[in-house]
C-alpha cells in the first residue's frame, strides 16, 4: 500500500558534492550540496540550489563562479561537516585537512582529494522560494588520473567509492547493473560475425 508523503521529499538518491567558492585564499570556503546536477551537454551546463543565508551564496554570488567537487567515501566526513558547519566560522579546508588548489579557468578553487573538479561560471541565478538555483555553465574539468584506464583512457569513478545522499544519510555507491543501452543491445547468434 503506498501513502501519500511530502511532495519535496521524493528525487533521492542525490549526488553529495562539495562546492568550493572563494576569489582569494583567506575567503576560499566550502559548502556541502545534494542538490546538483547536469541539465545539458552542449552547452555542457549544471547547476547547484543554496538557501541565500549560507555563507557561500554571498561568495558564489558576488564571484560568479564555483567548483563542484564530487566525493567519496574517503570524504565522507568532511562533506558531512562541511555541511552542518558555516565558513563564517571556521576554515573548512583546513578543519577537514582538505588542499584547495588552483582551478584552471575560475578563481574558486578546486579540492585536490576529489576525483572529479568540475569548474564553473554562473549564467543565470533563479530565486526559488527556500533555495536558488545558480545555473551554471561547465569551464573546466579535472579529474584524478590514477581512476583512469590506460587501455582505454576511460573515467573509471566508481573506483574512487563515490557517495550519495539519500533522506539524511550518506551511501556509497554499489555495484554496476549495466552500461546505456545494454537493455537493447543485440547478442550475437553462435556461428554469426
Amino acid at each position: 500500500m503506498k501513502q501519500r508523503w511530502k511532495p519535496g521529499t521524493v528525487l533521492y538518491p542525490l549526488p553529495s558534492v562539495l562546492v568550493s567558492c572563494g576569489a582569494t585564499p583567506e575567503e576560499y570556503n566550502l559548502l556541502t550540496v545534494a542538490w546538483t546536477g547536469t541539465v545539458c551537454s552542449d552547452p555542457p551546463m549544471c547547476y547547484v540550489s543554496i538557501r541565500p543565508e549560507r555563507h557561500s551564496y554571498g561568495i558564489i554570488r558576488r564571484t560568479g563562479e564555483f567548483v563542484i567537487n564530487l566525493t567519496t567515501r574517503s570524504l565522507a566526513r568532511a562533506t558531512d561537516w562541511c555541511g552542518v558547519r558555516s565558513g563564517r566560522d571556521f576554515d573548512k579546508f583546513r578543519e577537514m585537512g582538505l588542499t584547495p588548489v588552483a582551478s584552471d579557468l575560475v578563481a574558486a578553487p578546486v579540492v585536490e582529494e576529489s576525483p572529479v573538479n568540475i569548474e564553473c561560471r554562473v549564467r543565470q541565478v533563479v530565486p526559488l522560494g527556500s533555495h536558488d538555483l545558480f545555473l551554471a555553465e561547465v569551464v573546466g574539468v579535472q579529474v584524478d588520473e590514477a581512476y583512469l584506464d590506460p587501455e582505454t583512457g576511460r573515467f573509471c569513478l566508481e573506483r574512487a567509492d563515490p557517495i550519495v545522499y539519500s533522506h539524511g544519510e550518506y551511501f556509497a555507491l554499489g555495484d554496476a547493473l549495466g552500461h546505456f543501452g545494454w537493455s537493447v543491445r543485440r547478442k550475437k547468434r553462435p556461428g554469426r560475425r
